[in-house]
């Protein structure tokens, strides 16, 4: 059988549920999995990055986690969706990764700091496109600055749009602790810079289609 395009793969199937995809790719359908992967690459790796709290592992680190999800696809009850099945392995994985690499410092903002002033020090900027780009950054680094759980909730619910009972699950924790954490999220990252940075939640982080197409070559070249 010929091998099958990513475009070849991606028109037909798109209106296919996660769930039958993985029934497929059990059947032997492997090339499938690649759909899976493009699906989810981006959640995968917000997800990563948030509790990693830094970009230099993140490929690494999905990379590993597609292959624990294709090893036990077999397994895959479809309880839950798919997407809250995988995300919960990212966190898993990201969490051992950090526990063996030990406790990474984070950079935590002292309580008597203006995060206004982050963006005060900017300076003006003639072109707006170019400001808005510079804010997003800014907001970026502000999210990352926070704590790792906090900073994962905030992630999972606002930048990825997880429904507060999928954050639960997939952290093993309850709603009532997601909604705390999300609640205190908002107030250390501040409402007044959020408003000074004038973008979105859903437009940070974004996993371009480079690193798509590199951390898919790499599972697929593992499990073809």
């Amino acid at each position: 059988m010929p091998e099958l395009t990513t475009a070849q793969i991606a028109s037909p199937l798109d209106p296919i549920s996660d769930e039958e995809i993985v029934a497929r790719v059990v059947a032997g359908e492997t090339v499938l999995f690649e759909l899976l992967m493009r699906r989810h690459n981006q959640r995968v790796y917000r997800t990563v990055r948030a509790i990693l709290g830094a970009d230099q592992e993140a490929e690494d680190v999905m990379q590993q986690t597609y292959l624990n999800a294709y090893s036990h696809l077999a397994s895959f009850a479809g309880q839950a969706r798919f997407t809250t099945w995988l995300t919960s392995i990212a966190v898993n994985e990201s969490l051992g990764r950090r526990r063996r690499a030990g406790a990474a410092a984070l950079r935590i903002v002292d309580s008597d700091e203006d995060p206004i002033l982050h963006l005060r020090a900017t300076g003006p900027d003639p072109e707006q496109q170019v400001m808005t780009s510079e804010l997003q950054h800014l907001l970026e680094e502000e999210i990352m600055s926070l704590p790792e759980h906090y900073r994962t909730v905030l992630v999972m619910r606002q930048v990825e749009g997880l429904s507060t009972e999928e954050t639960a699950e997939c952290l093993s924790v309850s709603s009532d602790v997601v909604k705390t954490r999300l609640r205190r999220a908002r107030v250390m990252l501040r409402e007044a810079l959020l408003e000074r940075a004038g973008v979105t939640f859903d437009t940070l982080f974004a996993f371009q289609a480079p690193r798509c197409d590199r951390v898919v070559a790499a599972v697929m070249s593992k499990i073809s």
